[in-house]
């Protein structure tokens, strides 16, 4: 029985629709280049393919590390890099060049890593034991070369330093011994105490022995081996020059040091030395032995009162008046007003009876009659006729040591004529140099200071 018309019709439809799905459906699982898909799409699905392809086959195989520099360096296929290396494509030779980031592209890399980036790493490259074995041959190459560099750096030290016997053993060849101070004074005595030694030879050994005794310790050793008194026999000597280096060695020795003092004293230093000031003496050799005598008498008042028994305010009043020592006079000045503000010290200590005060050194300076001394040898009037002398030094000297002998002198000072009007020429010479001082916007005020002196003076003589 025959299908009608109509039915024939809708059948042949549907298998038409039929036949054109199959056909899409086959289409669609043909090759890549039958897809009905876009030209680009399938070149990107393609290159993925292949990366992934590249990827699969260097993950089969360990990779061989290359560790870069601070320099741009060629990169060859199958290196891997470190992560937070910095990798860039020559255009010029088409190869991949790589090298290390800088330090603040690398902290932001870490930070990214922290962040939670993945880092790949192949485990099966290193075992445990491998790891363990690396790092037990790391140890033992730092042993190995912290041992290198201490023998490298005891070789040094032994190229630079020499033991102690060779250099002794080198020192005794060139007949040079290593001595202490002491040995060295002793030396030195023996060559100034040398009858065979030459003039020049007794002045050297004087002139380095100076040297020495500046320390106290070296001082007081002196005294040890009787070096003091040698020197102190050496102002005995009729060579103008041995007085004038001894007396250097001996100011030199006294200074400050109370026991050489005391040993100086006993030995007849002081006679010696008042001896060559009262003489015919070269101006250097008088200078050098008031220079000894200066620092024999400071700070001893024993040494002071045996000075005035002696007669040394005549000596030194003889010596100020000489021609040509003007010189002598200022240091001569200089003295007498450390010996009298040394005094008054200690008059106000006894007078305020402090603990630091001395009973015994306070019954010392008692028993030194110095001021009446002064007033009675004419000192009063000689350093009054010193204020003559043109230098501005030697005028602030004086005049220190005028105000200092003012209660002692007030009344001799008054009776001299001479002062007053040398005060009145000194009160405008300085007015106007003060006002110089001024002018010139100085911070010193050197001549404003004397004008004030002066101006006291005169005040307390009107």
């Amino acid at each position: 029985m025959g299908l009608p018309p109509s039915r024939m019709a809708l059948l042949g439809m549907l298998l038409g629709l039929l036949m054109a799905s199959c056909f899409t459906f086959c289409l669609s699982h043909q090759n890549p280049e039958f897809a009905l898909t876009s030209p680009e799409k399938s070149r990107t699905k393609e290159a993925d393919r292949k990366e992934t392809t590249a990827e699969e086959e260097l993950d089969s195989e360990v990779l061989e590390v290359f560790y870069p520099t601070h320099e741009w360096q060629a990169l060859r296929p199958g290196q891997a890099v470190p992560a937070g290396s910095h990798v860039r494509l020559n255009l010029q030779t088409g190869a991949r060049e790589v090298k290390l980031q800088e330090e603040d592209k690398f902290r932001s890399n870490l930070k990214g890593l922290k962040k939670g980036r993945r880092l790949d790493i192949n485990t099966n490259t290193y075992t445990s034991q491998d790891l363990k074995s690396a790092l037990a041959k790391f140890k033992e190459g730092a042993e190995v070369e912290s041992s290198k560099e201490d023998k490298a750096r005891q070789a040094k030290v032994k190229r630079l330093f020499r033991p102690i016997e060779e250099l002794k053993k080198d020192f005794e060849e060139l007949n040079v011994i290593i001595e202490t101070d002491m040995q060295i004074m002793v030396r030195l005595i023996n060559k100034f105490n040398s009858s065979s030694s030459s003039l020049e030879e007794k002045i050297a050994a004087l002139f380095d022995l100076e040297y020495y005794v500046h320390q106290m310790d070296n001082a007081q050793d002196l005294l040890s081996f009787g070096g003091l008194q040698v020197v102190i026999n050496g102002l005995n000597s009729t060579e103008p020059l041995v007085k004038e280096y001894a007396a250097f060695v001996l100011g030199a020795a006294f200074s400050s040091n109370p026991k050489v003092q005391v040993e100086a004293i006993e030995g007849g230093a002081l006679q010696k030395l008042l001896v060559i000031l009262a003489t015919e003496q070269p101006l250097p050799a008088k200078k050098k032995v008031l220079f000894a005598l200066c620092s024999l008498l400071r700070h001893f008042p024993y040494a002071q009162q045996q000075f005035l028994k002696l007669g040394g305010l005549q000596v030194l009043r003889s010596l100020v008046q000489a021609k040509g020592t003007e010189m002598l006079a200022v240091r001569v000045v200089t003295l007498l007003y450390d010996l009298v503000t040394e005094k008054q010290k200690f008059a106000e200590e006894e007078a305020e009876l402090t603990q630091e005060t001395s009973p015994e050194k306070l019954q010392q300076y008692r028993q030194v009659p110095l001021l009446p001394g002064l007033r009675e040898q004419g000192w009063c009037e000689i350093i009054a006729h010193l204020l003559a002398l043109p230098e501005h030094d030697a005028r602030e000297k004086v005049l220190q040591t005028l105000g200092a002998l003012l209660a002692t002198c007030r009344d001799r000072y008054r009776q001299d004529p001479q002062l007053n009007r040398t005060l009145v020429s000194l009160q405008a010479e300085y007015q106007a140099l003060a006002a110089l001082e001024l002018q010139d916007g100085e911070d010193e005020s050197y001549f404003r200071e004397l004008l004030g002196s002066i101006n006291s003076l005169l005040k307390e003589l009107r």
